[in-house]
């Protein structure tokens, strides 16, 4: 399956990838998402990547006032 679209949004701190799909797992369970292998710490941003653009909607409006 292809991933085609993406949202890039700002988290910061260590462990972004476990928090994200923790955070993925209980309010968007029918969202399939890729995301990449490793984040730097030091990083202050988390691009995700989804397969359709409804999708890409669903993720910008559960992100909406959410801070990480």
């Amino acid at each position: 399956m292809t991933f085609k679209y993406s949202h890039t949004f700002p988290i910061s701190g260590p462990n972004k990838l476990p928090r994200f799909k923790q955070w993925a797992a209980e309010n968007i369970p029918g969202v399939a998402v890729s995301l990449p292998p490793q984040v730097p710490v030091k990083s202050t941003a988390l691009t995700v990547r989804l397969r359709s653009a409804e999708d890409r909607d669903t993720l910008m409006g559960k992100l909406a006032g959410v801070s990480f």
